[in-house]
């Protein structure tokens, strides 16, 4: 068995919602729900919260939570991810993003598992689009496939469509990751975004402009992502129906 470490990156400096992981939802910060939610799937000692801030340590001391400080210069999450994979020993670096309150722990136990059965690939997750609104919405990447379910690209635009731009079949990601380490090291070697990435502003997008096959797995479509103020409301929502 690889020795696996589950990583939940928590920025405080977000550009679209200024301290995110610290708001409050249904009167937990959005950072301990997530980390709550990925002990549902692992124990406490293969969990990590990886930040920048000292507001965000504070919370995670007085949570009982594991975190690594790492720098504030990473330019993305994934960066901050490899910089925790020189600083614990593991053999996969589990990706969780931090604002995803209300991830299903079946799919984080999914990912574990898929990438015990292929320690050497890059892994991330989809589920299908049942709604129009998100299709369109360029806060959601949407993910197209090879026939052999590795990614071909992701967008924020609304792909894939016909000549008249119809929303026929889309998937949308699912912000979970596993990483090998080798893989990270060849991630973060670079000092800028690449070029698909930098435009989309989706960092997956690096792996495969530097050559890398990343396998997509399906996940189910439980996790709400808060990137806006409007996403509040609806991650309340989602916490209220799963009971949270």
């Amino acid at each position: 068995m690889k020795k696996i470490a589950i990583i939940i990156p928590a920025r405080y400096e977000s550009s679209r919602l200024p301290g995110k992981p610290l708001i409050e939802l249904r009167g937990i910060p959005m950072i301990v729900r997530t980390y709550r939610q990925c002990l549902k799937a692992a124990p406490a000692s293969m969990i990590y919260v990886a930040t920048d801030d000292d507001l965000i340590r504070k919370l995670c001391e007085s949570e009982g939570i594991q975190y690594l400080m790492t720098s504030k210069d990473c330019l993305t999450g994934t960066d901050r991810v490899a910089e925790c994979a020189n600083l614990i020993d593991a053999d996969i670096f589990i990706n969780v993003q931090g604002d995803e309150p209300a991830f299903n722990p079946v799919d984080i136990r999914k990912i574990i598992e898929a990438s015990q059965d292929n320690p050497q690939k890059i892994i991330n997750g989809y589920c299908k689009i049942s709604d129009e609104t998100h299709f369109r919405s360029p806060n959601i990447p949407k993910v197209v496939m090879r026939p052999d379910g590795n990614l071909l690209y992701m967008s924020r635009a609304p792909i894939p469509t016909n000549k008249k731009g119809a929303f026929t079949v889309a998937s949308r990601q699912v912000c979970a990751y596993a990483f090998p380490r080798a893989a990270l090291a060849a991630f973060s070697s670079a000092s800028t975004k690449t070029p698909l990435e930098e435009i989309e502003d989706i960092e997956i997008l690096r792996f495969v402009e530097l050559g890398f096959d990343v396998t997509m797995i399906e996940m189910s479509s439980d996790s709400v992502a808060v990137d806006t103020p409007e996403d509040i409301p609806r991650a309340e929502a989602a916490l209220t129906q799963l009971g949270l």
